[in-house]
C-alpha cells in the first residue's frame, strides 16, 4: 500500500510576502501620494485665506474718501499672485509679476509628477471687490454728514487648481478654492478742522443751525441792552451754529494739572 507523500511546508508558502507586498501596494502607494497632496491643499487654501485679508485691508488705505480712491480688481491680482502665491522669498516690488515658470512658483505646490499645481497664475488666480452700503440708521446717520456710505467692503480670492492625471478622483477634480475677507474701511477721518465744520454744517435736520439764527437773532438785539449789563445779567448773545473741533476740554489742558 502506497502513501502519498507531504510537499514540505517551506515550498507551499514560497512567494507569500510577495503576494502580500504587491497586494498592500496597491493601498499604501496611493496613500503615500495622496497624504502630501492633501497637505499641499491644505497650504493652498490657508495661503488664499490670507491673500483674501491683504485684498480686505487694502481698502483700508485705498477707499471712497482716500486721496487715490479704489484699487483695481486688476491690480490687487497682480499684487496677490506674485506675493501671495509666487515663491516664499518673492520681493515687494511696484507692478511685480508672477511669472510662468518654476522660478517664480512656490517649491511645495508640485504634484507627485513634478507639475505645478497653480500652472498659470493670470488663470489660476483671481480677485473680486465688492462694496457694500451700510444698513440702516447708520447708513442714514453717515448720509447726512455727506459720509461714505460705501464702508462695507469685501476683498475674495479665488484659486484654482490644476487636476492630477491618473491619480483618481484627483483626475477630474476641478479643484477650487475660495476665501473672503469684510471690514469696514473708511474711518471718515477728516482732513482738518475746516473739514469738520462743513461736514456738521452740512449736516441739515441734524444740525439746524440756519432756523435757530433766525430766531436768535432778535434775541441777540434784547440781550445787547445796556439795563440787563446793569442789573448784572449775562448779556452775552447765543453763538449759533458754532463748531470748534479741535477745542480742547479745560481739564485737559496742562496747566491745570500743575
Amino acid at each position: 500500500m502506497k502513501t502519498a507523500s507531504r510537499v514540505p511546508c517551506r515550498f507551499v508558502q514560497r512567494g507569500q510576502s510577495t503576494v502580500e507586498f504587491v497586494a498592500l501596494s496597491f493601498v499604501l502607494v496611493p496613500l503615500m501620494l495622496i497624504v502630501p497632496l492633501l497637505g499641499k491643499y491644505m497650504d493652498i487654501a490657508q495661503t488664499t485665506a490670507e491673500a483674501s485679508r491683504y485684498t480686505a485691508f487694502e481698502g483700508t488705505v485705498r477707499h471712497s474718501s482716500s486721496a487715490d480712491g479704489w484699487k483695481s480688481d486688476a491690480d490687487l491680482a497682480t499684487e496677490v499672485r506674485r506675493r501671495f502665491f509666487s515663491n516664499s522669498d518673492a520681493p515687494i516690488k511696484t507692478n511685480d509679476v508672477a511669472g510662468k515658470f518654476n522660478a517664480h512658483r512656490n517649491t511645495v505646490w508640485f504634484d507627485h509628477r513634478g507639475s505645478p499645481l497653480l500652472p498659470d497664475f493670470a488663470q489660476d488666480v483671481g480677485v473680486t471687490t465688492s462694496k457694500d452700503s451700510l444698513s440702516q440708521p447708520i447708513g442714514a446717520l453717515a448720509g447726512s454728514f455727506n459720509l461714505s456710505q460705501q464702508n462695507l467692503y469685501t476683498g475674495q480670492v479665488r484659486v484654482n487648481i490644476a487636476d492630477i492625471p491618473n491619480l483618481k478622483p484627483f483626475d477630474t477634480i476641478g479643484l477650487s478654492v475660495t476665501r473672503g475677507t469684510t471690514v469696514l474701511v473708511d474711518p471718515w477721518a477728516a482732513s482738518g478742522p475746516e473739514q469738520v465744520v462743513s461736514k456738521v454744517k452740512g449736516a441739515g435736520l441734524l444740525f439746524p443751525y440756519q432756523p435757530l439764527e433766525v430766531i436768535a437773532a432778535p434775541l441777540a438785539v434784547l440781550m445787547s441792552n445796556p439795563v440787563l449789563a446793569i442789573l448784572g445779567a449775562d448779556t452775552t448773545p447765543p453763538d449759533v451754529g458754532r463748531v470748534t473741533p479741535d477745542r480742547v476740554p479745560a481739564d485737559r489742558v496742562l496747566e491745570n494739572y500743575k
